[in-house]
């Protein structure tokens, strides 16, 4: 597996689109730091970007990389070695490339601008984990949807799809279910919905390390309430973590039972 994940690492690293994504993080780093003049506005305005940008990225690169490495891929199979090993190997290599450059890209203007010197280092260090959480998250359902279709157009579509309703979709029918049953407690509601998608936890929780929880009214007093004890954070983690393990596990099932 690790020769696998070597490979698929430096095979994406000469990638020029893992260029690309390094250089528009660190330009972006660095253009935040340039027009705020303020390491905390930085981290709120980049939360936004990252909580939507990272999510599409691995959903991209993990169909793509897919897709393009098919070839290889099958005479990998050919060879006495594992399908799982292959194939975690490979979505492994993408996922830690990509937050890689994730975290390098933010890191080096960050830290050149006096990070570690700051309060606002713990903050930073969440959004960077949630981007990271997401990368791999996002990967995995890629890799999922890869593999279930052999059809490339389709399999574009649907994970473009999946990151649609995940990013934009759920929220605006969350957002509908609170207003129009608004005259009922659904405290327990906005919880549970908020920790079926990894996109809306995972700006909760940096919501709730940056102190502005306020801007989401009363149902940020209730996230502060649960997400903001311990009790609360493990669980956060762990259900982030759950999303990475499940589609890892699906890949494996996946991959043992398809006929290539």
């Amino acid at each position: 597996m690790l020769k696998i994940l070597k490979y698929s690492f430096f095979d994406l690293s000469r990638s020029l689109w893992s260029y690309v994504y390094f250089l528009f993080y660190l330009f972006l780093g660095i253009v935040l730091l340039f027009l705020n003049n303020d390491l905390s506005n930085a981290v709120i305005t980049l939360m936004n970007v990252i909580i939507i940008l990272v999510p599409l990225i691995g959903t991209i690169f993990g169909v793509m990389y897919y897709y393009d490495s098919r070839e290889f891929t099958e005479l990998l199979l050919a060879q006495p070695i594992k399908r799982r090993t292959i194939f975690i190997g490979q979505y492994l290599g993408v996922a830690i490339s990509l937050a890689l450059s994730l975290i390098l890209g933010l890191g080096i203007p960050f830290a050149a601008y006096g990070l570690f010197e700051s309060a606002i280092i713990w903050n930073f260090f969440s959004l960077l984990v949630s981007g990271v959480f997401l990368t791999f998250i996002f990967t995995a359902l890629a890799f999922n949807i890869a593999l279930s279709n052999e059809n490339k157009i389709k399999g574009f579509g649907l994970a473009i799809l999946l990151w649609l309703f995940l990013a934009v979709v759920y929220d605006g029918i969350f957002l509908l279910i609170l207003v129009y049953f608004q005259d009922y407690p659904l405290d327990k509601f906005a919880l549970i919905a908020s920790v079926l998608n990894p996109i809306d936890l995972s700006r909760i929780l940096v919501l709730l390390k940056l102190d502005i929880s306020a801007l989401l009214g009363y149902t940020g007093a209730v996230f502060k309430q649960f997400f903001g004890t311990s009790q609360g954070l493990i669980i956060s983690f762990g259900v982030l973590a759950l999303w990475v393990v499940l589609p890892v596990y699906r890949i494996i099932r996946i991959s043992a039972k398809k006929d290539f």
